[in-house]
């Protein structure tokens, strides 16, 4: 049974641990450079955009041993929301106790609750455990799909030639 509940402020320290225990494991380990301020005002800001859910350790005292980071998307085609789950984590040695079932569960039924259309998340081709445990949640992959990103110094130079044309009426 999972103490499952939405994550407190006084959550951010332990979240942002396992943030980076996430990284380590998908061998990024100095990827991350959200820190806990920053982490505190996206999930506690007054008009949140992000949102997360915890699992509370079954000793009392403990730290919470997982958590789901998550936000909302749009489609155009559904005409509705959607929940975009960044991050699930359980700690590897909570792991198996359903934890990580009861937030994909909990977010689950926030998007019917709420009439959204979908739960959808990325994972790693190569991390087999979870894509194991998502299918035997019913998830299937997004076929002919890939995952693009413009990140770093690609969005600083399309970006800042995008600010510079902002101005002179150009098209983009």
């Amino acid at each position: 049974m999972s103490l499952l509940r939405t994550a407190v402020p006084a959550d951010v320290p332990a979240i942002l641990g396992m943030i980076h225990d996430l990284a380590v494991y998908e061998k990024e380990p100095d990827a991350v450079k959200n820190t806990a301020s920053m982490l505190h005002g996206g999930l506690f800001a007054d008009n949140p955009q992000v949102f997360a859910h915890v699992v509370d350790s079954p000793v009392a005292g403990e730290p919470i041993v997982g958590f789901a980071l998550w936000f909302l998307n749009y489609s155009t085609w559904e005409g509705t929301h959607g929940i975009h789950l960044e991050d699930l984590y359980v700690r590897p040695e909570a792991r198996g106790g359903g934890h990580g079932k009861a937030m994909l569960r909990e977010l689950a039924r926030i998007a019917v609750e709420r009439g959204y259309a979908r739960v959808e998340w990325s994972v790693l081709d190569w991390n087999e455990p979870s894509i194991n445990f998502y299918k035997s949640l019913g998830a299937a992959p997004m076929d002919g799909w890939h995952v693009y990103r413009l990140d770093g110094s690609a969005l600083d130079a399309f970006g800042s030639a995008a600010v510079a044309t902002a101005g002179t009426g150009a098209q983009q």
